[in-house]
């Protein structure tokens, strides 16, 4: 939380130094730019968080290795005291002292050094730049460094990771500028600091008597006694470490008076005020919010004309000198404080229930029942205009918040909520929950071996640089590291598999939503795979994949049979084009912002829910594949067109709901125990109820067949209890509601019967109607006009059951109906059989 009334959010600018266009590194690839490995370093900054820390909250990158940094800012600091050049209290000095200490040693946990400011602000810049490696001007204030850094140059420090000799500044150094701060406060003039390398004397006594203000000793004392304690063997041997200067940052141990700890109360504030500043900016650049435009106004960013730009001097090498970049203005000193005042007008008529949404009742706060008419109506927009509704975020946002620090009490209102839509800023956590991550997912991480080579290691270093490698986040070097860790933690927990090209890519969503916290992205990677690609990592995985591919092209002719037969005749088949789709689940083919909105749905779904998808992009791309042969075909999925992803995830629900739950069976799918714990909320998606192969073996089940002769039937075959629901249900149920099986006075299934007329006589299923395959058809192969046959071609659109004695002829029967363009045709698995024992046959009428 932050308190708007004591700090607000502001931007500072830098440049990163430019690396020469023409040179490659080792792996034959373009240098990453400077600003990209910033950007990479400063994610971790963002979870140093504290009460004496001025939070870190984004950072963008610009043209010309311009990079602008956003973070908690407050407009009063020290340096308005520094600046009055009149002494401070002893008292007042103890407090700050005590903060300060608090903040650096928090800041110092994580191995971050502040290096010479006086306030806690901007204490990431050494870190990020690799300590300065990656910019072209000198980090921190001369006037505050410790000697130690003075003396060994603070232009380009030394980098820990290409040397063994260690780097100059520490917690050390930071007290030591602590140090200086807290002396100056004391003085009436500025300190020469310089002349202190060296220096044997104490150093308070010194610089006490030099500007004649002895009576700082009293203050010093009070500061050694009440604050600091004495660690001598802190320092290097050319200073006295004394008193002040020789202190640790055991803050821990301290205790504030109880006056003091009246001081740093927090004021009452606004309900914006209390959401967190990450929340607080997101909402801020959905308001209107520009970083850039901020700068040009406060002439921080200034318009320089290109030519102005041009070096006076270049040479052949591409060594240039003159004018180019101002060095000045390397690093920008001023903070600019982002005005609050818009995002606060656009969510004025937000009520203050809003922010206290209440969780008791499932039906509460529910966009689409939200009494709020404008929220009600915001929830039937288009998605992509949710996303950029102010007023509608932060609602989203506050419930999703709440939900998920109730997880996994409240999981099923969150797969409630999440069939609405996911808030983006929440979307990392909430696809944790709906995959079912849970307990000590960071032990866990923790205790796997990441650092032992392992005959992966080279696949895995190939792989990184081309994954996604448009995103500088993930193209950074610390996103490159992280994909190392993570990916090789999931090799090294999965003996029985093997790692193939494109579990990167497979990797890359849960870590770029979990940047600074790669167990969650570990943890739900490993929860994703065994869901939907369940055996796809084996070391050999060919009949997997085979069976796959299978199903797929019958869920091709079962929903678009033209499409299917094209497709066949040109020999154009899902081995040349889907395998990339499903072992990366989409992530090969897409960009991160499709996938977020694409796995938003699939994570609500089961393993069936990727053919209806696969299905979803063919037909977006229906007329031009069938308008080309298989040359034209091949060259179109070289270079896949821009695919509307809302398009097809709305396709995609309207498919999964008018397939069979059994059509999809697969027999090398998630075992049931698995696939059970992940099913709770899938039937709510779907007209058929739960997937059939999550449900426990029936006799009404459907049996697996060999994969020859799944290959051989062009229609995919349905349980004996899909055929009993198929017949009570009315047909697809919205997405967004639960399944209720009513009657219908319209049936939405047909049941051919190609039996026998006699055996039909015997005994049938009700409704269904009879076409002896023996004499279905004509010696040209077409289908004998009949009553019956007037009735099939009058549900054309809905779903054909073929029953029968006789496998092969149920299939032959059904092929022939997608031939003839038919959508929507199944086979009876087990044929009549199957119904049976049910004694669901009835027996009809005797005719007059």
């Amino acid at each position: 939380m932050f308190p708007l009334k004591d700090a607000e959010m502001g931007a500072f600018t830098f440049f990163a130094s430019a690396l020469p266009h023409d040179v490659c590194g080792s792996n034959g690839l373009p240098l990453t730019p400077n600003s990209i490995k910033i950007l990479g370093r400063f994610q971790i900054l963002k979870t140093v968080t504290h009460p004496r820390l001025c939070q870190y909250v984004d950072i963008s990158r610009g043209k010309h290795e311009r990079l602008v940094v956003v973070a908690e800012h407050c407009e009063r600091s020290l340096e308005d005291l520094l600046r009055d050049r009149k002494p401070v209290s002893s008292f007042r000095i103890l407090c700050i002292a005590f903060e300060v200490l608090q903040g650096l040693q928090y800041m110092n946990k994580y191995g971050v050094v502040h290096r010479g400011h006086i306030k806690l602000a901007k204490f990431g810049l050494y870190h990020m730049t690799a300590y300065g490696a990656d910019v072209d001007f000198p980090i921190g204030y001369p006037s505050y460094l410790a000697p130690e850094v003075i003396a060994q140059g603070i232009a380009k420090p030394i980098d820990h990771t290409q040397s063994e000799k260690p780097l100059p500044s520490g917690p050390k150094s930071d007290v030591w500028s602590l140090g200086m701060i807290l002396f100056e406060l004391c003085m009436p003039n500025s300190l020469l600091l310089l002349s202190f390398v060296g220096c044997v004397d104490d150093i308070v006594t010194v610089l006490a008597e030099e500007h004649g203000c002895m009576d700082i000793i009293k203050v010093y004392e009070l500061l050694s006694d009440g604050v600091f304690s004495e660690v001598s063997s802190l320092y290097p041997p050319f200073y006295k470490p004394t008193g002040l200067f020789s202190s640790s940052l055991r803050c821990a141990d301290l205790t504030l008076p109880e006056d003091i700890s009246q001081l740093c109360k927090d004021e009452d504030c606004d309900y914006l005020a209390e959401r967190s500043i990450e929340e607080v900016y997101y909402l801020w650049c959905l308001a209107g919010g520009d970083l850039e435009k901020e700068l040009v106004n406060k002439e921080i960013i200034r318009s320089k004309p290109p030519i102005c730009t041009l070096p006076i001097y270049s040479f052949e090498d591409g060594e240039s000198f003159g004018q180019g970049r101002d060095r000045s203005s390397l690093l920008d000193d001023t903070t600019v404080t982002l005005s609050l005042c818009q995002l606060r007008n656009r969510l004025k008529d937000v009520g203050g229930e809003a922010f206290y949404p209440l969780l008791e009742d499932d039906q509460s706060n529910l966009p689409h029942s939200n009494s709020n008419n404008e929220l009600s109506a915001a929830a039937n927009l288009p998605l992509i205009i949710r996303e950029r509704d102010t007023e509608y975020q932060l609602n989203r946002i506050i419930l999703f918040d709440r939900l998920l620090m109730a997880y996994p009490y409240k999981k099923n209102q969150i797969w409630k909520e999440a069939r609405v839509d996911i808030p983006p800023l929440m979307r990392g956590l909430t696809w944790a929950a709906l995959l079912g991550v849970e307990g000590a997912i960071q032990a866990k991480y923790n205790a796997i071996d990441k650092d032992t080579p392992i005959p992966t290691d080279r696949q895995i270093e190939v792989d990184i640089p081309r994954c996604h490698q448009y995103d500088e986040l993930l193209s950074s070097p610390e996103g490159h590291a992280k994909f190392r860790r993570v990916l090789k933690a999931w090799v090294v927990s999965h003996p029985d598999l093997v790692y193939w090209q494109g579990l990167d890519s497979l990797c890359a969503p849960f870590l770029y939503l979990n940047f600074n916290n790669e167990a969650l992205a570990y943890a739900c990677m490993s929860a994703f795979i065994p869901k939907y690609l369940y055996n796809f990592f084996l070391k050999d995985n060919s009949h997997v994949i085979q069976e796959y591919l299978t199903v797929f092209s019958q869920m091709i002719a079962f929903h678009d049979p033209e499409l299917s037969n094209h497709l066949n005749e040109i020999g154009f088949i899902p081995d040349l084009y889907a395998i990339p789709w499903f072992l990366t689940m989409f992530t090969h083919v897409f960009p991160l912002h499709k996938i977020f909105h694409l796995w938003d749905t699939l994570l609500l779904g089961n393993s069936s829910f990727p053919f209806c998808i696969g299905v979803a992009i063919l037909q977006q791309l229906r007329d031009r594949l069938l308008a080309n042969g298989f040359n034209e075909c091949i060259l179109l999925f070289s270079d896949l067109p821009e695919i509307d992803i809302e398009r097809c995830v709305r396709e995609s629900i309207n498919l999964f709901c008018w397939t069979p739950k059994s059509a999809t069976y697969r027999q090398h799918a998630q075992p049931p125990k698995l696939a059970s714990e992940n099913s709770s909320m899938r039937g709510s998606m779907s007209c058929f109820s739960e997937d059939y192969q999550d449900a426990p073996k029936s006799d009404l089940s459907r049996e697996s067949i060999q994969l020859n002769d799944l290959k051989s039937e062009v229609s995919p075959r349905i349980s004996g209890e899909d055929l009993i629901d198929l017949c009570e249900l009315t047909g697809p149920s919205h997405f967004k509601t639960p399944t209720k099986k009513t009657k219908s006075s319209k049936p939405k299934i047909l049941v051919v019967d190609i039996r026998s007329s006699e055996d039909f006589n015997r005994g049938h299923i009700s409704g269904s109607i009879n076409i002896p395959f023996g004499s279905a058809f004509t010696a040209e192969g077409e289908i004998i006009q009949c009553p019956a046959s007037a009735t099939l071609q009058s549900f054309k659109g809905r779903v054909v059951v073929i029953v029968g004695h006789i496998a092969k002829n149920a299939a032959a029967f059904a092929a022939y109906l997608v031939k003839i363009k038919y959508p929507r045709v199944c086979i009876l698995d087990g044929g009549i059989n199957k119904i049976k024992p049910t004694g669901l046959l009835t027996v009809p009428s005797p005719q007059i």
